[in-house]
């Protein structure tokens, strides 16, 4: 038994039966099974005959198929070992499709864009599990690796804190950290009604553009002040980055600030990328290290 496309929930069934499977909460495992969105997120991803693709977390392959069906190579990260059999018989007949075992915040991910993907650069594509989105994120705009943008679906609450504006309840660290490194966008906002099993929230479909030129600033100092300021983001900015012994007291931090023309007065929240910037490039030149 076998519709047109993996999507289809009867097919998907009929799969999970014939082999058994049950869902597992602890991988957060939760499968497509609404073609628009499968397909809306390849072109969102702008996949095309010319690309490498490595995406993680096939499931059953529902994404991997269509992901297939429009690149020119696709390399799939898969945790959990149940699923390696269903995706053999499920993609049999896609030969530009690789399943690689394992833990994607493990595996040596430039090793495989080296050997696996024409050294790249690559597009990233994934339904990421809620509970290691930010580290799997994290990982791959972290590490310097040969990667043009990543697609992902993510929690809508997730997705809306990385796009948001200073200001915002929304706005905090992990903002922050991913617009360092990224140009994000949320492209799909997506129901809760088209996975199986049904999670209990909304998702959303993010694309993160990994920028080629990152603000010439120390890394280290940078994400000391933007995690010391949202430690305590109630308080003044001035308060929040006195007491993390960024400066010997409060007055050098006054100083500080000042010479960035940031308002003693103002909020984490308050503050532009640019802000932080500003305040960690003036640090050093304080002598304070």
């Amino acid at each position: 038994m076998k519709d047109k496309r993996l999507y289809s929930p009867k097919y998907i069934k009929y799969i999970l039966d014939k082999y058994g499977f049950t869902f597992s909460k602890a991988l957060g495992q939760n499968f497509l099974i609404d073609g628009n969105i499968v397909r809306k997120i390849s072109q969102q991803a702008n996949i095309t005959k010319e690309d490498y693709v490595l995406e993680i977390g096939p499931g059953i392959g529902t994404l991997t198929e269509e992901l297939a069906l429009n690149a020119k190579n696709v390399v799939a990260v898969e945790l959990d070992e149940k699923l390696l059999p269903i995706l053999a018989e499920t993609l049999k007949d896609y030969e530009n499709v690789e399943i690689i075992h394992g833990d994607i915040l493990k595996v040596d991910i430039e090793s495989i864009i080296e050997e696996k993907l024409g050294e790249g650069p690559i597009k990233v594509v994934a339904n990421l599990p809620y509970y290691v989105t930010t580290p799997i994120i994290a990982r791959l705009i972290e590490e310097d690796l040969n990667i043009e943008s990543i697609t992902v679906m993510v929690q809508k609450e997730v997705a809306q804190r990385i796009v948001a504006g200073p200001g915002s309840k929304q706005y905090g660290s992990l903002t922050v950290f991913v617009n360092f490194f990224t140009q994000p966008q949320i492209v799909i906002e997506v129901p809760k009604t088209v996975f199986m099993p049904q999670p209990k929230v909304d998702s959303a479909v993010i694309r993160l553009d990994l920028k080629k030129e990152l603000p010439d600033v120390d890394r280290k100092v940078f994400f000391k002040v933007v995690k010391a300021a949202f430690g305590k983001r109630r308080k003044t900015i001035l308060n929040s980055l006195s007491s993390s012994q960024l400066t010997p007291d409060k007055d050098t931090m006054r100083k500080v600030l000042e010479a960035c023309n940031i308002p003693l007065n103002a909020r984490a929240e308050d503050l532009k990328i640019e802000d932080f910037l500003k305040i960690s490039k003036t640090l050093p030149s304080l002598d304070i290290y």
